[in-house]
C-alpha cells in the first residue's frame, strides 16, 4: 500500500516520492504553487479533467526551492506551506505528494526527473504544465524539450495556457508585488480570494485603549509569510470559527514614534480577552496610508472616521 501522509476528504497525502506506489494510468502536474491563484487553478482544472481510468497526481516541494538554493535571500511566501494544502484540498485532486526539497534533488536533470521519477516511480500518463514551467537542474528544460520527451517515452503534454484578467497575466510575483505595496484588492482578485494570515494575540502597549479603540497586537506565527504595506485596513476577521468586523493597522504608529513595526487590529463589537490565543485575519480593501498626526486626540478623530468608512465597505 502506498505510505499515506493523511486523508482530506477524496485527497490522499504523502510524504515524499518514495512513499508512493505507481498508477496504471496519472495524470501528472509539479511545482511549488506558492499563492494559489486563479493560474494554478486553471492547471488544476485539467489536471482533473480526466476519465475513470485515470488519477491526478500533484507533486509540491518543501522547503520551497528557493529557500534552499538562496538560502541569504529573504523570500515571503503568499500562503504558508499548509494554506497551500487546505487551498488544493479543495478541488478534486487524487492524490499529492510533498517532496523534500534538498541540494542533491536540484541536481536531478530533467531527463531523470521525467523518466526515472514522473514515468517510472509514478506512473506518467499525460502531464499538465503552465506556459513557463521548465524542469531539472537549472530549470533547464523548456516545454520544447519536454515534448521530445513525450514522444520518446510515450506520454501526453498538455501545456495551459497563461490566464489573463482585465490584461493582466496572474502570476504568484504580480500577487506579491500588490500586497507589498497594499493593494490587497488587486491581489485578492488574482487570487480569486481574500489574503489572509493566522498569528497569535499578544500584550501591547495599550494606546488604542486609551483612544477608545482597543486592538489585538498580532504577531504571525510564518515568519515567512508576507505581511502587506503599511496603512490601515478593512478586514474581517475568525476566531473561534465566529466571523467579525474589524480594521487593522500595519506599521510603526508615527504619532507615538515608534520604532517597531506592530499589526493592531481593532474588531468592531468584541469585548473578549483573547491574549495568547489564534486568530484569523482576512483583508478587504486598504483604505489609507499610515500618517503622523499631531496629536492623540487627532488621531483619536481619524480613527472614527476610519471605522465608519470600514463599517461601509464590509457591508456589501
Amino acid at each position: 500500500m502506498n505510505n499515506i501522509l493523511f486523508s482530506k476528504s477524496s485527497l490522499k497525502i504523502y510524504k515524499g516520492l518514495d512513499s508512493f506506489n505507481k498508477l496504471e494510468n496519472a495524470v501528472i502536474t509539479t511545482g511549488t504553487f506558492d499563492g494559489l491563484h486563479r493560474g494554478h487553478v486553471h492547471i488544476l482544472d485539467e489536471l482533473t479533467k480526466k476519465n475513470s481510468s485515470q488519477e491526478s497526481v500533484l507533486i509540491t516541494f518543501f522547503p520551497h526551492p528557493r529557500q534552499v538554493l538562496f538560502p541569504d535571500q529573504t523570500i515571503k511566501f503568499i500562503n504558508t506551506f499548509d494554506e497551500k494544502i487546505e487551498l488544493i484540498s479543495n478541488y478534486k485532486v487524487d492524490h499529492v505528494i510533498i517532496q523534500e526539497f534538498s541540494f542533491e534533488f536540484s541536481r536531478i536533470s530533467s531527463l531523470e526527473y521525467i523518466r526515472d521519477i514522473l514515468k517510472n516511480k509514478i506512473g506518467l500518463k499525460k502531464l499538465i504544465v503552465g506556459h513557463d514551467h521548465h524542469f531539472g537542474r537549472n530549470r533547464e528544460a523548456s516545454i520544447k524539450q519536454v515534448s521530445e520527451y513525450a514522444e520518446l517515452y510515450d506520454f501526453e503534454i498538455h501545456e495551459v495556457p497563461p490566464l489573463k484578467l482585465n490584461g493582466i497575466v496572474v502570476s504568484s510575483t504580480k500577487i506579491r508585488n500588490a500586497l507589498e505595496i497594499g493593494n490587497v484588492e488587486l491581489a485578492n482578485n488574482l487570487l480569486g480570494y481574500e489574503f489572509h494570515f493566522e498569528g497569535e494575540v499578544v500584550h501591547g502597549k495599550g494606546v488604542g485603549r486609551s483612544l477608545g479603540f482597543p486592538t489585538a497586537n498580532i504577531i504571525v506565527g510564518n515568519k515567512n509569510k508576507i505581511i502587506p504595506g503599511n496603512g490601515v485596513y478593512a478586514v474581517n476577521v475568525y476566531f473561534e470559527n465566529k466571523k467579525y468586523k474589524g480594521m487593522l493597522n500595519i506599521g510603526f504608529n508615527p504619532t507615538f514614534d515608534e520604532k517597531k513595526l506592530s499589526i493592531e487590529l481593532n474588531i468592531f463589537d468584541f469585548q473578549s480577552i483573547i491574549y495568547e490565543k489564534q486568530i484569523k485575519v482576512f483583508f478587504k480593501k486598504k483604505i489609507r496610508d499610515e500618517i503622523k498626526f499631531k496629536s492623540p486626540e487627532e488621531l483619536k478623530s481619524q480613527l472614527k472616521k476610519d471605522k465608519e468608512l470600514v463599517k461601509k465597505i464590509l457591508s456589501f
